[in-house]
């Protein structure tokens, strides 16, 4: 694409537009409706708790139903998101400044007290508009954090599955094409699977919904974690049997640590005596588990979400540094957080997590950090 033309894409179209709002208004609709379990959220300083209904994986099963029967009647293009690239990525992230701004205004108004709902105001237009001023915003009954997040992962999938179709259809859908489509499919929708896990992370529980989330799980996840599948479209890469068998295996050790820990975490926290590799778990002061995956590294999740994001890379090849983008930016975010972490832990349970640390020494990576 040359200048002019990508210029040209910038501005968006009323075809991206449309795209974009019949996508959001089907989830809106899909999680309002369809059946799912339902699922309380961590307890609030107040002592309330949300609820959420994780009924994801129901829509996202129906919504590929829909697409397929679209695209075998004629109506869709399979490519439609392949095509208008460029055109989507402008018209979501004006849809994501426009959203925050509302967000922060009526954040002002809202006279809620309660710990979801009650406006946290710092007096600084660009911190409060960046961090959010409410911590669980709702509209029309839609928990608006919940809803952007499964927005973002879900529409990472359909790009890839129309940059695969384009690549099928061009005749390019070779083996480093499969696998990168195959590792990043299997990755969302066990994410689906296990949606409920997603209640007690840190995003949903603490942080604030502002520009950085919303940009987050509206742009970012869905446009810059397909940069890879953006890349094999245009440049063929041809795998060794030999390279093909390692990035498997580096996808299935990532997957098995990602899940396995997040899985010990979650169940840890709805019950705190339940089994961990089939042993009774050794507890620190009596809160902070040390057995399993979090006996080999303080953030041993993050290890696996490092493992899993440089296995969506390596079908790239080595020729560029661009597909690696993504776990390169992921390997920043996540010692920065890591340090953000125990910070927070530190300053929380103090004599109990220096006296973790001595037990678990290894911040993410055994025996390196």
């Amino acid at each position: 694409m040359d200048a002019a033309a990508a210029r040209a894409a910038l501005l968006p179209s009323w075809s991206a537009a449309v795209v974009l709002l019949s996508y959001l208004g089907y989830l809106a609709a899909a999680g309002a409706i369809l059946p799912g379990k339902l699922v309380a959220g961590a307890v609030l300083p107040d002592s309330s708790r949300l609820h959420y209904r994780c009924n994801g994986l129901l829509s996202l099963v129906l919504l590929l139903g829909l697409c397929a029967l679209g695209v075998y009647t004629g109506w869709m293009s399979p490519t439609v998101i392949a095509d208008r690239g460029i055109e989507l990525l402008s018209a979501t992230f004006i849809f994501s400044v426009l959203v925050t701004f509302l967000l922060y205004y009526s954040g002002l108004r809202s006279r809620h007290r309660s710990s979801s709902l009650k406006p946290h105001v710092s007096g600084s237009f660009i911190q409060d508009w960046w961090l959010g001023v409410q911590l669980n915003p709702h509209f029309m009954g839609v928990d608006l954090k919940f809803f952007f997040v499964r927005a973002g992962m879900m529409a990472w999938l359909f790009i890839n599955l129309s940059l695969f179709a384009k690549s099928y259809l061009a005749g390019s859908a070779n083996l480093s094409v499969i696998l990168y489509q195959f590792f990043c499919a299997w990755y969302i929708v066990d994410y689906f699977v296990h949606e409920e896990f997603m209640t007690s992370t840190w995003d949903i529980i603490a942080e604030r919904l502002g520009f950085m989330l919303v940009f987050g799980d509206l742009v970012f996840i869905p446009f810059t974690f397909t940069i890879q599948g953006w890349w094999l479209l245009r440049n063929k890469v041809e795998l060794s049997l030999l390279a093909a068998i390692l990035n498997c295996f580096i996808f299935l050790i990532g997957y098995l640590v990602f899940r396995g820990a997040n899985k010990q975490k979650h169940v840890f926290k709805k019950n705190p005596n339940a089994l961990i590799w089939g042993i009774p778990p050794k507890l620190v002061g009596g809160k902070l588990l040390a057995s399993g995956y979090w006996g080999i590294a303080r953030h041993c999740n993050y290890l696996g979400d490092i493992l899993l994001a440089l296995s969506f890379s390596l079908p790239c090849g080595t020729s560029s540094v661009i597909p690696y983008f993504y776990p390169t930016y992921l390997f920043i975010l996540l010692i920065w957080r890591e340090r953000r972490d125990e910070a927070r832990c530190s300053q929380k349970y103090k004599e109990i997590w220096v006296e973790y640390c001595k037990l678990v020494p290894w911040r993410i990576f055994p025996y390196v950090y």
